[in-house]
């Protein structure tokens, strides 16, 4: 272990100081550090440092970490907190951006972003990099490079005619005088007077560079006003007709502030609007309830086998458009429904050679729960998918659309801005609603560096919309079961922690491990199942009861004055068209609705006991004719396979069809007095006669009449699809407790100081070597002493690793020792150790 006394010298040592809770808190917020499990903190800290996983951690910062991390850029290496301090303050001071930065260097410091004292500031060099300025990468700073860096190229003799015209001792040396110049530039009363001297044309050229970009043009004669910034060195040339404005220039000009704004504080997410709690509830029950029946008629509408999958994948333009007018609803939120049914593993294409999508068995069982249940299924699986069905109609990077159900849709970034956005809403409180401009301006604060920043603010508009559709939300407002799903309890002010940091001084630092958590992270599995239970439980004394009756009227309709229990609704699908949906639904019975029925194998009188079994008020007599008239008439006509047959006892309806103009399309024609031969197929001649008022009925080759029940379709047994991750996923505490301490185990093993030898120093992380017989007498011998030693043993898969072992018995070719890297006793096979070191005396 490093003595805490003496400061680290790199970041390996940084991390060796830290406590079991601080590395837990940086692989939590790292998890691509822990994948794999790195053997030592020195691999740890070269993983920390690789540009990938630096700007995976960057992306990460809110928008007062990122820019304190760029003020680090351009500071000095390394820097005092003073110092990082003025930068982001300027030399009038700011209580809001001191009280915060604390918290901001905190996260730095957790991330291993920056190690060091706060006398002694470091950035990781990965991240100076990537943050400091440079004429291919300009930084969100607006500064330049310092005069050491602008001169670099510069002769000895210009620097020196740079240094005389500013008023300075020449030098012996461009070292010296590149110094002078910056001791100059840097000190506030003496550039103060050298900036008054200058006429107001070049006070102006300054000040439009003095927040960027830095670099200007200028011709190969200037002007007297550009010609007397060049000679002082106010404005140094990078190449022919470019010029650039020294660091330290700028941050005088700008009052020693690095950024224009830094926003130390998010920005509160203000309600636009508030209701009562109860109001709010009761309008996401209602839209929950409709969500339950938007997808139960999807998945009614594809029962028999919904639309065929392109070769591509995914749906057509036309089958969703045909979808969107079923649901009657607009083609994005039709998208959005089908895209829902198959993240909750409703719907899946069957897998045939002519593929097609279909309900799946688990819709049986989906619908065999109560609706709460259901709905917390729906919920569940939405907020979880990475899936995004806004994104429908638009294009991929090869300018392909991007269908429904579709390759291409999965944004690893969706589940997170869902849970951020319902978290937002969920610290307002209960009832408010808030504005969209204040929940997007809070999330550019929380992620100002992400690279798919469009797409994040579209994630957060969508996840608004789909929320209300959900019944997540009511009115814009987070519900109960909303808050219950999201696995908030109570209403919490999400401000609390990140807006009111402590205020602390540079000697007073913060403890990593314990820094506020601005974004909680989403619940687990098992948290996120016992989340949806409640959510259920809340929400189900809302939803209102099905019914088992309605109102039948003398026009020939039905009203359900509120949802059905399903074996009416499903009667009632089949005996009457629907006619229009609400509040209370209106259901059209006609000819052919009835028709329908009777070929279902209902009959006339089941008909009749079935409507005044299950309705309110008397049956009308209109209905009651239509249904002895439709059934009168049905069957009197049979169709059969000839190829295609009509039989009748009446000859003179048979006349009555030969003379028919509208039979012509058929080519029918008479073999005997009751039986009519047509060249049409059964279902066309069937559609033919009804189309021209009559009433057939198909039969057998039996001759019994065939009931048209329609056969569901299910696909195989179908799992709803994986998320895809936004990167490695978050290690449980399992996990981070087994990882720290297999790492702390390695470095033990490679830290362990040995016994000087007469054989070469080993490098970092070889493993030692030596004979099998001078092995095995050191191991021996270690028993007899009790002495630790200090092995590389290579595991039967081949991994290789060092260890530290006390030897306990040594017999039949395997060592019995105590392993202080793993903390127990472990048998290894001799022949798997490479080879043995004593370990120094300490």
């Amino acid at each position: 272990m490093s003595n805490p006394a003496v400061p680290p010298r790199s970041l390996a040592e940084a991390l060796r100081a830290r406590d079991d809770d601080s590395l837990a808190a940086l692989l939590r917020a790292r998890p691509d550090l822990i994948t794999p499990v790195p053997t030592d903190l020195t691999q740890l800290a070269t993983r920390a440092g690789t540009r990938a996983s630096v700007v995976r951690a960057l992306e990460r910062l809110d928008l007062f970490a990122l820019r304190t991390a760029e003020a680090l850029a351009v500071a000095a290496d390394p820097a005092p907190y003073g110092e990082l301090e003025r930068l982001l303050t300027g030399d009038a001071g700011d209580p809001a951006v001191s009280a915060a930065l604390p918290r901001a260097l905190g996260t730095l410091r957790e991330q291993a972003l920056v190690w060091g004292d706060d006398d002694r500031l470091r950035l990781v060099r990965t991240a100076r990099e990537l943050l400091a300025p440079s004429p291919q990468h300009p930084s969100p700073t607006g500064l330049g490079p310092t005069v050491q860096e602008a001169t670099a190229g510069m002769s000895p003799g210009r620097i020196q005619d740079i240094v005389t015209a500013a008023g300075l001792g020449s030098t012996h040396d461009a070292v010296s005088a590149v110094a002078s110049l910056t001791a100059l530039f840097t000190d506030r009363k003496r550039m103060s007077a050298l900036l008054a001297g200058l006429p107001e044309e070049s006070r102006e050229v300054l000040s439009r560079l003095v927040w960027g970009p830095p670099y200007g043009q200028v011709t190969a004669d200037p002007a007297s006003h550009l010609r007397r910034l060049l000679d002082l060195g106010l404005l140094v040339p990078t190449a022919p007709g470019t010029v650039v404005l020294p660091r330290e220039v700028a941050l005088h000009l700008r009052g020693g502030r690095a950024h224009r704004a830094v926003e130390p504080l998010p920005p509160a997410v203000e309600p636009a609007a508030t209701h009562r709690p109860q109001v709010v509830d009761a309008t996401a029950a209602g839209q929950a309830y409709t969500a339950l029946a938007t997808v139960e008629e999807l998945l009614k509408d594809w029962d028999e086998g919904g639309p065929a999958v392109l070769r591509a994948g995914g749906l057509s333009v036309r089958d969703l458009k045909r979808t969107a007018v079923a649901l009657d609803v607009s083609e994005p939120v039709a998208a959005f429904w089908v895209e829902l049914a198959y993240a909750a593993g409703l719907v899946a294409s069957d897998g045939e050679a002519d593929e097609r999508y279909a309900a799946t068995p688990a819709h049986d069982e989906w619908l065999e729960q109560p609706p709460a249940q259901r709905w917390a299924r729906l919920a569940e699986a939405w907020l979880t998918a990475t899936r995004t069905p806004g994104l429908v109609g638009g294009r991929d990077a090869k300018d392909r659309t991007l269908s429904a159900l579709g390759p291409g849709l999965d944004r690893g970034a969706a589940p997170e801005v869902r849970h951020r956005v319902l978290t937002l809403l969920a610290g307002l409180p209960e009832g408010a609603s808030p504005s969209a401009e204040s929940v997007l301006a809070r999330l550019r604060w929380e992620r100002p560096q992400r690279r798919e920043e469009d797409l994040r603010s579209r994630l957060a508009e969508w996840t608004l919309k789909e929320a209300e559709l959900l019944g997540v939300t009511g009115r814009g407002a987070l519900s109960g079961h909303g808050r219950a799903l999201l696995g908030a309890a109570a209403p919490r002010t999400p401000d609390a922690d990140p807006r009111t940091p402590e205020p602390r001084g540079p000697g007073d630092k913060l403890p990593v491990h314990h820094r506020p958590a601005a974004v909680p992270e989403p619940l687990s599995a098992a948290e996120q199942a016992t989340a949806s239970a409640t959510a259920a439980r809340l929400l189900a004394p809302l939803l209102p009861e099905p019914l088992d009756h309605v109102l039948l009227q003398a026009d020939l309709t039905a009203v359900a004055p509120g949802p059905l229990r399903r074996p009416l609704a499903n009667v009632l699908d089949v005996l009457a068209d629907v006619e229009s949906k609400g509040g209370a639904t209106v259901y059209r019975f006609t000819p052919g609705s009835v028709r329908r029925a009777l070929d279902a194998g209902q009959s006339a009188s089941d008909l009749h006991a079935f409507l005044a079994a299950h309705s309110r008020t008397p049956v009308p007599q209109p209905l009651t004719y239509l249904i002895d008239d439709v059934a009168r008439r049905h069957g009197h006509l049979r169709v059969g396979a000839a190829s295609a047959y009509v039989r009748c006892d009446d000859d003179a309806l048979l006349n009555e069809i030969l003379a028919d103009k509208r039979a012509a399309g058929l080519r029918l024609r008479r073999l005997a007095p009751t039986v009519l031969a047509a060249q049409a197929d059964p279902a066309s001649l069937l559609e033919g006669l009804r189309a021209m008022g009559f009433a057939p009925a198909a039969e057998s080759a039996e001759g019994d009449v065939l009931i048209t029940r329609a056969h569901a379709h299910r696909t195989p047994p179908r799992t709803a699809p994986e998320p895809v991750p936004d990167g490695p996923p978050v290690p449980d505490a399992t996990l981070l407790a087994a990882a720290i301490r297999a790492v702390r185990a390695g470095d033990l093993a490679s830290t362990a100081p040995r016994k000087p030898t007469d054989q070469p120093p080993l490098a970092a992380g070889e493993l030692p070597r030596t004979s099998s017989a001078e092995t095995l007498a050191t191991m021996q011998a270690a028993v007899l002493t009790g002495e630790a030693l200090w092995i590389g043993y290579v595991n039967a898969e081949g991994s290789a690793s060092q260890r530290v072992i006390a030897p306990i018995r040594v017999e039949g070719g395997f060592v019995t020792a105590y392993d202080h890297t793993a903390d127990e006793v472990r048998t290894y096979p001799l022949h798997r150790v490479t080879g043995v070191a004593e370990l120094a005396e300490e």
